[in-house]
């Protein structure tokens, strides 16, 4: 090994560190990498490779930013709020508003309009390399259960092993078709492809009678863990939840848990979390609740009342099996002493979902949570979700884009923090190059290769500032918005004027300050328009 060329490499990676990291930690990182590159063994010794991290990478669908205990929540989230009041919680954190984007940004770095999936997930990733590719190529073992929302399949880019729904969302006990002696699965289509390695299922009809996808995506998870203790290199895991995205369905056991506790409606169930989320210090007087946007509770009739009540307590029920589930994965890192050098992330992919699906198979006699009934969570309960936000799912006002961002790093991240730095879920590929030191190409397998268009998260996560060197942007549907500094520009509909919010001051965009500004206004749509003529061909379709 040339050891000069090494030291080099080594001693920028350290540099690097330090302005993030206590010099100490950085010098004995450095030091051991040292060690190892003088020694005349070309092995790595386990406690080597040991000094770079496990990460963990966790994703919920469709969860609203006050759906967990940590963010607000009356549902029991005990291991997720466990890993809050340990590690460090964000209050400006986005993705895009919409699944399939969110996931291509967040894999890949770089906004969906650079890798081809700002209007549809039926394309290869283009101009992009995914984080299994980058990890890979830095020695990490690299793992992935669960939803992709894409065309490929994950083995073929820079996976070890996969397991999942490659499609977007599925029934929750069956995805495929009917079993002997179940009633027919509710879903869009029987069809969703799954895959296991190599292999693609389409149909995937799942012989277990247990199966449910939250508990199957963390069992693969679980062997996955079961491996990676007896390799020589760290890991990186991405696991994909695709709760609590409908159709709502949860085990009986856990929708038990909750009954009753939504009988009082979509107001004082909102009031409650906004108020908890006070006491946690997670938000400011800054942070005013805006005006709601559900229907008032006393409007509905008695059977309207037990449907809206129903559907909240399945919802919670998912989250709370997702929450046990991370419980799970948590346990298994214990038992095999991984648990001290593993970061571990949470996002969820937009906000809380207002769409609503409405299949005229559906067995409407069937009990909303079970497997023959599909149901949507609807438009008020997920008012109640993005709490104290406007907006929900597939909006670019902050209920549809600020994602419940918790990460989690033992004695490097100081327990209990909170931050309001802005960040993207395109910042995941930059932050896990510098933890995983590990180099971005310029270009992969013969394909050129768009610059990461994230920052790395490192200073925020040691609790300094992170100076943006370019403003957050987003364009999904009819949504458009930047994020620069001190200030947001959004509209929703390609006719309507933009709405401008000292978002600093004002998280909850209750106060439009365009008119009051309008030159802020022109000085931020001439940015924004520059970035959106880089996608020629997209900002013309959408005229």
């Amino acid at each position: 090994m040339d050891v000069v060329a090494f030291t080099m490499n080594y001693s920028h990676t350290a540099n690097n560190l330090m302005n993030y990291f206590p010099k100490e930690i950085v010098f004995g990182l450095f030091s051991s990498f040292l060690l190892f590159a003088c020694s005349p063994s070309s092995e790595k010794s386990i406690a080597q490779e040991e000094e770079r991290p496990n990460i963990i990478l966790i994703s919920a669908d469709d969860l609203g930013w006050s759906d967990l205990g940590c963010y607000g929540s009356e549902v029991h989230t005990p291991h997720l709020d466990s890993l809050a009041q340990n590690g460090m919680r964000f209050t400006s954190f986005y993705n895009t508003s919409k699944c399939f984007p969110s996931r291509a940004s967040l894999l890949t770095g770089v906004y969906a309009q650079d890798c081809g999936y700002s209007k549809t997930h039926t394309n290869k990733i283009s101009n992009a390399v995914t984080l299994g590719e980058v990890l890979q190529e830095a020695g990490y073992r690299t793992y992935w259960s669960g939803k992709h929302h894409g065309k490929e399949n994950p083995y073929e880019r820079g996976f070890h092993h996969y397991y999942g729904l490659k499609d977007g969302a599925c029934n929750h006990f069956n995805p495929g078709l009917q079993r002997e002696g179940e009633p027919a699965p509710a879903q869009k289509r029987n069809d969703r492809a799954w895959c296991i390695d190599s292999a693609m299922y389409q149909p995937y009809t799942p012989e277990a009678q247990d199966f449910y996808t939250t508990d199957y995506f963390t069992n693969y998870a679980l062997t996955y863990l079961d491996e990676a203790k007896d390799q020589q290199q760290p890991f990186f895991l991405y696991l994909a939840y695709t709760a609590p995205h409908d159709p709502l369905m949860a085990w009986p056991e856990d929708i038990k848990k909750y009954e009753g506790k939504y009988d009082e409606g979509y107001e004082a169930i909102r009031k409650k979390r906004y108020q908890k989320q006070q006491e946690l210090g997670l938000i400011s007087d800054r942070h005013t609740l805006s005006q709601p946007s559900f229907d008032a509770w006393s409007s509905l009739s008695e059977e309207e009342k037990k449907e809206e009540s129903r559907k909240m307590e399945v919802y919670a029920a998912m989250i709370d099996r997702m929450d046990q589930n991370i419980g799970r994965l948590l346990s298994r890192l214990r038992a095999h002493e991984l648990d001290k050098n593993t970061i571990i992330f949470f996002v969820s992919d937009n906000g809380a979902s207002a769409e609503v699906v409405n299949l005229q198979s559906d067995d409407d006699e069937a009990e909303i949570g079970t497997m023959a009934r599909w149901v949507s969570l609807g438009e008020n309960w997920a008012n109640v979700s993005n709490t104290p936000f406007r907006y929900y799912k597939n909006y670019s006002y902050e209920g549809g884009i600020n994602t419940p961002f918790i990460a989690y790093w033992p004695e490097q991240i100081e327990s209990g923090s909170f931050s309001d730095q802005p960040g993207h879920l395109v910042d995941f590929m930059a932050t896990l190059v510098d933890v995983a030191q590990a180099e971005y190409p310029a270009s992969y397998q013969g394909e050129q290769i768009t610059p990461m268009r994230g920052q790395s998260l490192l200073p925020a996560l040691a609790g300094q500032t992170i100076e943006r060197k370019a403003p957050i942007y987003w364009q999904w549907s009819r949504g458009r918005a930047m994020r620069w500094n001190e200030w947001k520009l959004v509209k929703q509909g390609l006719d309507r004027e933009w709405d401008l919010y000292h978002i600093e001051n004002d998280p909850t965009e209750t106060n439009n300050m365009a008119e009051t500004y309008p030159e802020i206004v022109h000085e931020l749509d001439s940015m924004y328009q520059q970035w959106w003529s880089q996608y020629e061909e997209l900002a013309q379709a959408s005229k």
